[in-house]
């Protein structure tokens, strides 16, 4: 090794040694690091597994459990009151459209209307609808529903439980 500066046997000797250990210290770190990235390689396998095993059949569970009957139930809610309900208001418009289109109603109106002078029976004008309507209650309900099935399913596999947790077995001193 040589320097600018002129440097003591004795000094260039420890500058080499300390180098040394230096190279030595970064070969451990590089192991170190090598293994650590060898675990983390297997905790992410691991992590997966218990995903698939674990998460994916809790949170299958608990949409069927709650989601789907709550979407039944407001299915059946929906098929027992809203669908007859529609049915009988869109029966009664047609059936109104269909006397005010009879000819002998158009005759009744036309004759009390050259009695009086007066327009008789004229529909208010139309007005816009001003918010959401049924529909969009019951959409977010059920998206509700499914977001709290899905909250619970992640909470209990995450919550934690003395017999679902395995105690570490203490380390073997080295051989």
């Amino acid at each position: 090794m040589s320097t600018s500066l002129s440097l003591s046997k004795k000094r260039l000797k420890e500058l080499d040694k300390l180098k040394a250990e230096a190279q030595q210290l970064l070969a451990h770190q590089q192991e170190v690091l090598a293994h650590a990235g060898a675990v983390a390689q297997q905790a992410g396998t691991q992590a997966q597994h218990l995903t698939r095993e674990q998460l994916y059949p809790r949170v299958r569970e608990g949409y069927n459990s709650y989601v789907v009957p709550a979407a039944e139930k407001a299915g059946d809610v929906v098929n027992r009151t809203l669908v007859p309900a529609i049915g009988t208001a869109l029966g009664t418009a047609l059936s109104v459209a269909d006397v005010a289109n009879d000819t002998r109603v158009k005759a009744a109106v036309k004759r009390l209307k050259d009695t009086t002078g007066k327009v008789v029976g004229k529909a208010p004008a139309p007005t816009k609808k001003k918010g959401a309507g049924i529909g969009t209650y019951i959409g977010i309900a059920i998206g509700v529903a499914a977001l709290a099935g899905v909250a619970y399913a992640v909470w209990q596999t995450f919550r934690t439980d003395d017999e679902l947790w395995v105690a570490d077995e203490p380390d073997s001193p080295a051989e």
